[in-house]
């Protein structure tokens, strides 16, 4: 019985190690980059088929010469532990007392690229806080190598607006982020809107998520979902906004408010502005922010019939 038993313990962890094998540590490997670690799909061995790769940037309190430290939370942490993802995860460590260099990223990239099987059309960078800074840097730098990014809490070079603006791209950050002000990541949206009406752009602005609540991001479909959806070969136009997240996603209780591809908020003390772009009229404003037309109307001291004009600013509530 006994033997049984550990027999059976044996082939459940056999099972176990082949739906979630453990990522390899690479260190001092790559010159003038990072220590990084390397997760496999599961059937990596088993084929010649390519795979899409997701670079994981993570944030300042991850950085050091630790690299269990990586492990922490992020992309990795989710392959890992949770789910199986069809995909090579890189997840480097930035020293302590750095930020994100856009060049030692791409030297790392293209290691990755020379030795193992992965698809370069489909190279997708994800990154929150420092590494929401640190994606934006890297794909404003060379948007050509990227087919889909995700920035978290994060922010952008101004400069970068127009580069950034060629690649499919979901900024994400809440209002409630005493790390890293909302401010930062609206500037940047701003800028990619004013190059081409932001149609790759995708951001969502949460009311009452802080800082470190957008980690459940990565545990949440929709992140992978949106990536993979996209492809340097096949790359859309005009992003769908089929996949969405709200506050409640990531544990507040107060009532959303996103920005589109059309859209360029700006912000003073209390009040929240809107920007008129081309296309816009009452309706679709108060349906992207979730109020009615008469409570803009009201608070605009305008009608219903009024006709808006481009670069009009009202007054949301």
């Amino acid at each position: 019985m006994k033997l049984f038993k550990l027999f059976s313990i044996l082939i459940f962890l056999l099972i176990c190690s082949k739906l979630n094998s453990q990522p390899s540590a690479h260190r001092n490997e790559v010159k003038n980059s990072y220590n990084y670690w390397v997760q496999l799909p599961k059937d990596y061995d088993d084929t010649t088929k390519i795979f899409p790769t997701i670079l994981f940037l993570h944030g300042k309190s991850l950085s050091g010469n630790n690299l269990e430290s990586v492990k922490r939370y992020g992309i990795l942490r989710e392959s890992t532990k949770k789910r199986e993802l069809d995909a090579i995860v890189i997840a480097p460590q930035c020293p302590k007392g750095q930020s994100w260099n856009a060049d030692k990223i791409l030297n790392l990239i293209t290691h990755i690229e020379s030795n193992y099987r992965t698809d370069t059309n489909r190279l997708y960078v994800a990154g929150m806080s420092m590494g929401g800074y640190g994606t934006l840097r890297f794909v404003g730098k060379y948007p050509k190598k990227v087919a889909a990014a995700v920035a978290l809490c994060g922010g952008g070079n101004l400069a970068d607006a127009c580069r950034l603006s060629e690649v499919p791209l979901w900024i994400i950050h809440g209002n409630s982020d005493r790390a890293v002000p909302v401010k930062e990541s609206i500037k940047i949206v701003d800028a990619i809107n004013d190059c081409n009406n932001g149609d790759l752009l995708k951001s969502d602005f949460l009311d009452g998520v802080g800082h470190s609540a957008l980690a459940r991001f990565f545990s949440m479909d929709e992140l992978y979902d949106w990536l993979f959806m996209h492809s340097k070969t096949d790359r859309i136009k005009t992003l769908s906004d089929s996949l969405t997240v709200t506050a409640e996603d990531f544990g507040s209780k107060t009532q959303h408010k996103s920005t589109n591809t059309t859209q360029n908020q700006e912000k003073s003390n209390s009040t929240q502005i809107y920007v008129i772009k081309s296309g816009d009229n009452l309706g679709k404003v108060a349906k992207k922010y979730g109020t009615s037309v008469d409570k803009l109307c009201k608070i605009n001291g305008i009608k219903k019939t009024s006709i808006l004009q481009i670069g009009q600013k009202i007054k949301l509530p």
